[in-house]
């Protein structure tokens, strides 16, 4: 999944950047208001973590431009204001969640995976196909009971897929959601990656779980569905 980060305060905003990445994000970050605005009005996100009080344009001036540009993505407002005024005025803008400073990682993280699901229509953090299961919260993978090691690229890859799962995604897409402003590789990256995912996933089983449609791009589905 891929985030956009619009947090002020510098060693906050790298701190979190660490994190979610460490847990297989994909993060871009900026330090004001304006910035988000510009970066929003061309580049999709899964989801945005925005702080309230930030200079050039406020948070709730940003979720305003983003709602108004008719996009519906998540977005998670932090805080230092903690008066149910305040929340309740983030949460009428259009926030989907709020979260008051300081918390603790694990709770952002938390509520960020609940984000998702609710974004993606899943009913929990357990996802799974036929005999593939992937746990958002613990990041364990397992096909037919045995337990998958995967990169924190192909973790990523392979959540973004399953979320999607029947779903015909592009390279363009699968490159625009799982890749960051920084990266800085080969043209063919999300065809390596699915190379590597498919000898991990597929390989030495009968049902094949990726599939190329050509000229489309990539699915997670079962044969024949």
């Amino acid at each position: 999944m891929r985030i956009l980060l619009a947090e002020d305060e510098e060693d906050l905003n790298h701190i979190i950047t660490q994190k979610l990445t460490s847990d297989g994000y994909s993060v871009d970050s900026c330090f004001d208001g304006r910035e988000a605005m510009d970066i929003l009005s061309y580049t999709d996100y899964d989801a945005v973590i925005l702080d309230v009080m930030m200079p050039k344009a406020d948070g709730y001036a940003v979720l305003r431009s983003l709602r108004d540009a008719g996009k519906t993505t998540p977005v998670l407002f932090l805080t230092a204001r903690d008066a149910v005024a305040d929340r309740v005025k983030g949460l009428d803008c259009g926030a989907n969640d709020y979260l008051v400073k300081p918390f603790s990682f694990e709770e952002l993280s938390a509520r960020l995976r609940a984000m998702l699901r609710t974004s993606f229509g899943a009913a929990g953090n357990v996802l799974s196909m036929a005999d593939l299961t992937l746990d958002c919260a613990s990041h364990l993978v397992t096909r037919g009971g045995k337990e998958i090691s995967l990169s924190a690229k192909e973790y990523a890859l392979l959540e973004y897929l399953m979320y999607n799962r029947g779903i015909v995604l592009s390279r363009e897409k699968i490159e625009n959601h799982i890749w960051a402003f920084d990266y800085e590789g080969g043209t063919n990256v999300v065809d390596v990656y699915i190379s590597y995912l498919r000898k991990k996933i597929d390989d030495g089983y009968d049902v094949k779980l990726i599939h190329t449609v050509r000229g489309k791009g990539y699915v997670l589905r079962e044969a024949g569905v």
